[in-house]
């Protein structure tokens, strides 16, 4: 029972061919319950990592404890670590997009530059079906084509995302179970951006009608 999560990422790694079993991942790593699993599950799978971290400067001193949590996280795990820091909110400024497309923008660049030089086969990021179900919904809120409801792929290119199959839950089951500590984002507990409203609000109201929305909604967009 305690295997399962690391069992059902082995599994997925294998359907949707995500890494080479002598590869070099290169996983994304905030300190956050989701990239602190994805990291413990490929080590436990046997996998060698490196991990990357970035701070956003965004959120003041919860940023800094975010890396240092993170530095101390890899040392303990004697992982090589790749850290970096960015002036999101400048960017965002001279690019004229949303914090949001400004952090996803830089930290994708960032990674894909880590990646040649670490000669890493793949990026691991750490979406789960939660999110992939919080992504069809915004979707369709905002009006989408049939593209959009195809929900988060397994694959683009370089970027894998080893832990669709799993729930949120399933994640803090696991490292509840391997007595692992993680950090939270404080900007997750609040309103401001219209996931947060749905994971936090929307999501758990169609849970009452179906427990399992998550993996419905998420077999709908394979269809």
């Amino acid at each position: 029972m305690r295997q399962q999560p690391i069992h059902q990422v082995a599994q997925y790694i294998k359907q949707e061919e995500l890494l080479l079993p002598a590869g070099k991942a290169l996983v994304a790593l905030s300190g956050g319950a989701d990239s602190v699993a994805l990291l413990r599950i490929l080590l436990s799978l046997g996998y060698d990592c490196e991990a990357t971290h970035c701070n956003f400067c965004l959120r003041g001193e919860e940023s800094d404890r975010d890396e240092a949590f993170v530095r101390e996280l890899c040392r303990e795990l004697h992982i090589p670590l790749h850290v970096t820091s960015f002036e999101t909110s400048q960017y965002a400024k001279e690019k004229h997009v949303s914090i949001e497309m400004a952090a996803r923008e830089l930290r994708y660049n960032w990674f894909a530059e880590i990646k040649e030089t670490s000669g890493a086969s793949a990026i691991a990021v750490a979406h789960h079906k939660d999110d992939n179900a919080e992504t069809l919904l915004l979707n369709l809120i905002r009006g989408t084509g049939i593209n959009g409801l195809c929900g988060i792929r397994p694959k683009n290119g370089d970027i894998v995302r080893p832990l669709l199959c799993l729930s949120r839950d399933e994640i803090t089951d696991y490292l509840r179970h391997i007595k692992q500590e993680y950090v939270t984002d404080s900007t997750n507990l609040q309103d401001e951006y219209t996931r947060n409203k749905i994971r936090r609000h929307i999501l758990p109201l169609m849970r009452e009608i179906n427990p399992s929305i998550a993996d419905s909604l998420v077999a709908t967009g394979k269809y």
